[in-house]
């Protein structure tokens, strides 16, 4: 049998260097940044972490490293609710676009600094309302709404870390992550669009709740609505809509300190019993902060898109807080970004502006290689 070549279709070898006048605006354009990095690295992220971060309390110790464990900014206090939205309504960014949202559907939604802000609170004493304290896990299992975002946000605020799952995990799947993180909360919808079919969310939660003990209450969120019912269970199952109607719009955010648990997010289970990774809220905030400033060379002219799902750590530090804490515009679609044809993706861009764009390579290549064949189709 003779040898089949493999197609490396990762393997880039052109080079396109920016052009003088892109470097010269860039937010990181000086070489020498990685000398000082070098020289001393403990006073590096000192000195970005106090000029990008809010924090109420600054702390004693930058870095305490005992291998393999380490804490950053020990003694500090923030939150990171409150430099992803708290402090940009304090500014002109209040009126801003932080969220542009695109359903499978094709329905729209934007939400400004001043909207999230005020749902995030919202939220967040709807949290406190059915008991949620400091430290208690609270479980999130939604399609990509802007409500998933709103979700993870008032967790932070209240200091109950948020774990995330994938909506497109299975009920067993849930179940694993629900009991080993003993959420006491679980945040879910009817259901979520994907290829033009539903994907069932509450039927799955019901599934997973079967096997699991520590969940109190359920928040459910009407993303289908009109025929599509979902069975509510009486004294456990909550409609998002009616919990909001009434909550109250202010709620303060909690000072946290630097190593408190932001969030857990498990591995996929691949190779093995998924592992939750533990996310403190210092170390990390600083870190996708100036990485979503640096790598992506963020302005407040950009608008900004990561195909990510929030499901991943990926979508975590790249839909949600690295770039909210620069108070970047960031666009939210729902669905696969190929249906119900490659045409989508681009119209996407082109229809919102988007002029810096987060994805795989894989998914770029694809749809680049389509576009050659059909370029009549393309934008």
């Amino acid at each position: 049998m003779q040898p089949t070549a493999i197609d490396a279709l990762l393997k880039e070898t052109r080079v396109f260097p920016p052009s003088e006048a892109f470097v010269k605006q860039a937010n990181i354009s000086d070489p020498a940044i990685y000398e000082e990095a070098a020289r001393d690295y403990e006073a590096f992220w000192a000195k970005y972490a106090e000029q990008v971060l809010h924090w109420f309390e600054k702390w004693h110790t930058v870095l305490e490293w005992n291998p393999p464990y380490a804490k950053w900014f020990v003694g500090g206090k923030l939150n990171a609710c409150y430099n992803c939205v708290d402090r940009h309504v304090q500014t002109w960014r209040r009126n801003k676009a932080a969220l542009i949202w695109e359903g499978e559907p094709g329905d729209e939604r934007v939400l400004t600094y001043g909207d999230l802000h005020r749902e995030v609170q919202k939220f967040a004493n709807v949290l406190k309302s059915l008991g949620v304290q400091k430290g208690d896990r609270v479980c999130i299992y939604m399609p990509m709404v802007p409500e998933v975002v709103v979700a993870m946000l008032a967790c932070a605020r209240i200091g109950a870390p948020h774990s995330v799952v994938f909506g497109g995990f299975s009920a067993d799947a849930l179940a694993d992550r629900i009991n080993d993180a003993q959420a006491k909360i679980l945040i879910t919808a009817d259901g979520g669009w994907r290829r033009g079919n539903i994907v069932p969310l509450k039927h799955n939660a019901d599934e997973a709740l079967r096997q699991t003990r520590s969940v109190q209450k359920v928040i459910v969120y009407r993303r289908i609505g009109g025929d599509y019912t979902v069975p509510m269970h009486e004294g456990r199952d909550l409609w998002w809509h009616d919990l909001m109607r009434d909550a109250p719009q202010t709620c303060p955010a909690e000072p946290m300190d630097s190593e408190d648990l932001l969030y857990l997010l498990y591995t996929s289970g691949s190779t093995g019993k998924p592992k939750g990774i533990m996310h403190t809220t210092g170390g990390y905030m600083v870190g996708v902060t100036l990485t979503a400033k640096w790598v992506f060379d963020l302005k407040d002219e950009d608008v900004y898109w990561c195909t990510a799902d929030v499901g991943w750590v990926t979508g975590h530090s790249y839909i949600v807080y690295g770039p909210l804490s620069n108070g970047a515009t960031c666009v939210i679609y729902e669905g696969a970004p190929d249906y119900p044809d490659r045409d989508r993706f681009w119209a996407i861009v082109e229809k919102y502006r988007v002029n810096i764009l987060y994805t795989a390579p894989t998914a770029i290549r694809a749809f680049m290689k389509w576009g050659e064949q059909y370029p009549k189709n393309t934008t």
